[in-house]
């Protein structure tokens, strides 16, 4: 860790959440009725979905409506020139599963700590802040999750910043078809309902962002295409048991527009890191382009979940 802004750490940020807010998480991401224990909370494996962590960081410890903007632009990372959050896309984000969570954050105290990886100026295009976030019980010092993700800051380059290092990539097997593919429909209202875990960007619910920023209007969270993919690895791989996936990772390749079909298409590689197996996927429009490339996952293959009602 290197050049301006690297190694900065962010005050902690106390974050909480609720059983009600994993049953809408589930619900938002596409879990399905016959997965009760992430979307039923008397059921005798009720369990937060894995990637709930990603959300963590835009809630905090709110129940109520966030305003997005000033939240993003409350601490200047130094060294750098302030960047502007209302022209904020995701850029790449690995998470990392360390420990299950509990299903209400109540009787303990959650922190997420937070701190600069590095600023990279890609010139025109704009400039990148990749960041490390750890999900910890503040009382025990034991961390439940850590997510490396990258924000890409549109047309905010040419400072004079380093240009970073080079990403590394995870394509897909060449000449090899997938081993699974599946298909989520998106809707109009898709980004209204993901919004109430808590990210508020207004970006993802009313077309003036996105037209000032030349996505033409709306565009769907990039953590919703993560997190529904997350689900659809973890449902068809994974037998839907949050125990068979340890990372989980994607690179935000293009937007996606509400009504949009996903396509995803998985390929096992047959490599293994101690017990689990490294997986290769894409997502994509249905007729257009790649949206989350570089996915990878580590998982316990065992297949579908055989739970129905």
């Amino acid at each position: 860790m290197s050049g301006p802004g690297a190694g900065f750490e962010y005050p902690p940020t106390e974050v909480s959440w609720t059983k009600r807010d994993v049953l809408l998480f589930a619900n938002t991401i596409g879990c399905t009725a016959d997965e009760l224990h992430f979307l039923y909370e008397l059921d005798p494996k009720f369990s937060v979905f894995p990637t709930y962590p990603v959300i963590l960081p835009f809630k905090k410890n709110e129940q109520e409506v966030i305003d997005f903007y000033a939240a993003q632009k409350a601490i200047q990372i130094p060294g750098v020139p302030e960047f502007d959050a209302r022209r904020v896309v995701d850029g790449q984000r690995l998470i990392q599963f360390l420990k299950p969570l509990p299903t209400t954050s109540a009787g303990k105290k959650f922190e997420i700590r937070s701190k600069v990886l590095g600023v990279y100026d890609k010139g025109r295009p704009g400039t990148v802040v990749e960041i490390q976030q750890d999900l910890v019980d503040a009382g025990t010092g034991e961390v439940y999750s850590r997510a490396i993700g990258s924000s890409f800051y549109v047309a905010q380059g040419n400072w004079g910043g380093p240009k970073g290092p080079a990403t590394e990539n995870f394509p897909p097997p060449k000449g090899k078809k997938p081993d699974v593919e599946f298909e989520v429909q998106t809707k109009p209202e898709t980004p209204l309902l993901y919004r109430l875990n808590g990210d508020y960007n207004p970006l993802h619910a009313h077309p003036e962002p996105g037209k000032k920023m030349g996505f033409g209007g709306v565009i769907i969270h990039g953590l919703f295409s993560f997190n529904s993919a997350a689900h659809g690895l973890l449902q068809k791989l994974g037998g839907s048991d949050p125990a068979n996936i340890k990372e989980f990772q994607a690179r935000f390749a293009s937007p996606v527009r509400p009504g949009d079909k996903l396509v995803t298409s998985i390929w096992r590689t047959g490599e293994m890191k101690g017990e689990w197996e490294e997986i290769r996927f894409v997502v994509k429009v249905a007729g257009g382009k790649v949206c989350l490339s570089n996915g990878r996952a580590l998982m316990k293959v065992v297949g579908e979940s055989k739970s129905k009602l």
